[in-house]
């Protein structure tokens, strides 16, 4: 049986669409149609367990990917947090041929430190832009939830003449979040556990409402059972504020196609709200 890997290399995205694969917490794997490959805050081990005994952070999502299998373009970290910039998933990345690494500047020392040349990192921050083959990828705000980064960011990954996805990140809540409107994501993913001062499924609602992406996608809830949140409460909050039909739940290591003015290509891969 072919690997997740495997999959996603011979995966064909259609022109101007953008393919996601979500991979647990904030872990993405976007594809564009030129086969452009970007790894998001990928967290593909279990370092957070134990390093508090007071905090549950046992993994609870299987490894789809083992880090040393995981070769992409781009890997890209939006802060330092190691369930976010993990160092073994990192140091297996590189060991696998990666070799262009993208964050702000503290996830440029969690790089360092796991062994990515300085000429292979690439620093970013909010309202800078960078270009890969056929993608755009644009820095936004975030705001920090403690004082361990105070460098948190966002993405906005674009594909030429084509879908846009926006990944807040790690942020808590501020007005400011709400600069993201005019880059006009078509596709929201959204952080909806409060349990470590995120946005709580409401705010994370309330900010959807503010940006108006065709769809929104929740994360960040599924990994450690003392920071979870049951993403049919975020579900529930976007039905309050009017707005139900734009909740789309994925499906883990499974693809998921959206094309701008088309939708949803993979309806296999998601749970639409009916």
């Amino acid at each position: 049986m072919p690997s997740l890997i495997d999959e996603i290399n011979t995966f064909t995205v259609p022109a101007h669409s953008l393919a996601l694969w979500f991979l647990g917490q904030n872990g993405w794997i976007l594809k564009s149609p030129s086969g452009f490959t970007v790894a998001v805050d990928p967290y593909l081990s279990d370092i957070c367990n134990g390093r508090r005994p007071d905090i549950n952070q046992a993994r609870q999502v299987p490894i789809f990917i083992a880090p040393e299998k995981l070769k992409v373009d781009l890997y890209a970290c939006t802060h330092s947090h190691i369930d976010h910039a993990c160092p073994i998933t990192i140091a297996g990345s590189h060991q696998a041929g990666t070799r262009r690494y993208l964050g702000p500047a503290e996830a440029l020392l969690v790089f360092k430190e796991a062994g990515v040349p300085d000429n292979e990192t690439i620093a970013f921050w909010p309202n800078h832009s960078i270009r890969f083959a056929d993608i755009m990828i644009t820095g936004t705000f975030a705001l920090p939830t403690d004082h361990t980064d105070l460098t948190h960011m966002g993405f906005v990954i674009s594909v030429d003449d084509g879908t846009s996805v926006y990944i807040t990140g790690d942020t808590a809540a501020t007005d400011i979040l709400w600069t993201v409107k005019p880059h006009r994501p078509d596709v929201m993913i959204v952080c909806i556990n409060a349990g470590f001062k995120n946005l709580s499924h409401w705010q994370a609602a309330e900010f959807v409402k503010v940006v108006d992406p065709d769809i929104a996608i929740p994360c960040h809830y599924d990994m450690f059972p003392d920071n979870i949140c049951p993403p049919h409460m975020f579900r529930a909050s976007l039905a309050v504020l009017g707005i139900e039909e734009k909740y789309t739940l994925l499906a883990h290591a499974t693809p998921f196609v959206y094309t701008r003015d088309v939708g949803v290509q993979e309806t296999a891969a998601s749970q639409r709200s009916s």
